[in-house]
């Protein structure tokens, strides 16, 4: 049996991710992006899940700079999952009961409109997480929390609304990370970090020029601060393509020749709506 590793405590979307990745996991919850990285590191876990980037809020940084700085783990797998919000109560709570409203501060921001319009004198709690936001407002009088379904059904807890976030096309992208990343499929994605000299002109330039002359396509490019001086920035990039194939492999070879910091961040399959069950 796979033990896998994922952002606890249980309850949380990434708990939901884990559970549709490998459904007969033995799910192991740790208390941070960086421990999920060390559980796999260290064998405790053989793989791990993590959020690393949201259709609304971009990227999660802290996943970013486990993978850039501080882990030698691949990602070999992806996991889209739809985001829908919840409206969590004590058993019995009516609307006219709730006075304060908990969860992460991404989901609060996620659902404003619905607090704005609906609870206008509710007032705001920041919680860790949003299962934790569940497990804290049943200890308060008029106390009402947001997060997913399966907190309200871990906790004992009642769902007031469904499907309150402001928009409807919240998707979180979730990755699992392990000692190797993904097998070649034919439908595969490659992540990678790098940086390039920072004092002439056109060396982004020449890496992107490495991919289009071969036609590969780029689905994302994003920049992080290298920690190292300010104004100086690495680069994410994802690729259609698995690091294996000889277009790809090429193109790879060239760019780690001229940047300054290359970094595989892994090779795995395109994540499939269609064959999510």
């Amino acid at each position: 049996m796979t033990r896998l590793a994922y952002l606890g405590p249980p309850g949380t979307f990434t708990e939901e991710a884990a559970l549709r990745y490998k459904p007969d996991a033995q799910f192991l919850p740790f208390p941070s992006e960086a421990a999920v990285a060390s559980a796999v590191e260290s064998g405790m876990a053989d793989e791990g899940v993590l959020a690393i980037e949201n259709s609304l809020d971009g990227s999660v940084t802290r996943t970013l700079d486990v993978l850039i700085h501080e882990s030698a783990l691949a990602i070999r797998a992806e996991l889209i999952l739809p985001i829908e919000h919840c409206l969590i109560v004590p058993p019995g709570t009516t609307a006219e009961d709730v006075r304060v409203i908990s969860s992460h501060p991404q989901a609060l921001n996620q659902c404003r409109k619905f607090i704005e319009r609906c609870f206008p004198n509710a007032t705001e709690a920041a919680a860790l997480s949003n299962s934790a936001a569940v497990d804290e407002m049943l200890k308060k009088q008029g106390g009402a929390a947001i997060g997913p379904a399966r907190a309200a059904e871990l906790h004992g807890a009642e769902i007031l609304a469904r499907g309150i976030q402001d928009n409807p096309h919240n998707k979180t992208r979730f990755v699992a990370l392990g000692k190797t990343d993904g097998q070649p499929t034919g439908r595969d994605k490659t992540s990678i970090a790098l940086s390039v000299a920072h004092d002439r002109p056109g060396t982004l330039v020449g890496v992107l020029h490495e991919f289009s002359d071969r036609a590969i396509n780029l689905t994302k490019i994003e920049s992080r601060p290298s920690r190292e001086e300010l104004g100086t920035y690495i680069f994410l990039l994802d690729l259609e393509g698995h690091r294996s194939e000889p277009a790809v492999a090429e193109a790879l070879a060239a760019v780690r020749e001229g940047a300054l910091f290359f970094r595989m961040l892994g090779s795995y399959p395109r994540y499939d709506d269609a064959r999510d069950p």
